[in-house]
């Protein structure tokens, strides 16, 4: 997949506020500071399209961006440890839960958990939720270069164990450092929206 002119379209914070359009879109879920941004800017080619930040719960909204007209690519908010207020919480629980539920044009999600960790509760909540909404999804392990070969592949035993994967739910280490999983993701992307 090539992506020549990726943008980004706007930042909503209810469902009123998302982007009228008939285009599939592919969504980023994880938890704050898994490195969604960063994994977000290696497949679009670009350093900072999708703001980064050393704080959790930069992102705080759903931002839309429209990849070449062929499909918009969906950075959701960051769920888990972020320093903010419970009603913080609460409301970008209910926005992702809406977003899931009632956006027909959700298409995949990739969702992202953190290579050198144990899936938390809220990663084993978040996949609950895609799985009841039953669309194609694939599980990205990121930060994937801090990692030997002989930790990843106890990494991938204990993350697809503890997330419950059954042998047909997709998994990829990602590192937004050297692009390892990128051709994955691509792969899993192209067979959405051809």
């Amino acid at each position: 997949m090539k992506i020549n002119n990726p943008e980004f379209v706007k930042s909503a914070h209810t469902i009123d506020g998302y982007p009228y359009n008939n285009l599939p879109e592919i969504a980023f879920a994880g938890r704050s500071n898994v490195g969604k941004s960063s994994m977000i800017n290696k497949i679009l080619n670009r350093k900072a399209l999708a703001r980064t930040s050393s704080k959790p719960g930069h992102t705080r909204s759903i931002n839309f961006y429209n990849i070449d007209n062929n499909f918009f690519l969906v950075d959701l908010p960051g769920y888990g440890f972020a320093k903010v207020s419970k009603e913080e919480k609460d409301k970008w629980s209910m926005l992702i839960d809406d977003y899931l539920h009632y956006r027909e044009n959700l298409a995949g999600l990739v969702m992202i958990v953190d290579s050198r960790h144990k899936p938390t509760k809220q990663d084993k909540v978040m996949l609950n939720w895609i799985r009841e909404v039953n669309i194609p999804k694939i599980i990205a392990a990121t930060k994937a270069d801090k990692l030997s070969n002989n930790q990843k592949a106890k990494q991938k035993k204990v993350i697809r164990k503890s997330l419950g994967l059954n042998d047909l739910e997709q998994f990829t280490f990602f590192s937004a450092k050297t692009g390892k999983g990128k051709k994955e993701l691509f792969s899993f992307i192209n067979h959405i929206i051809k």
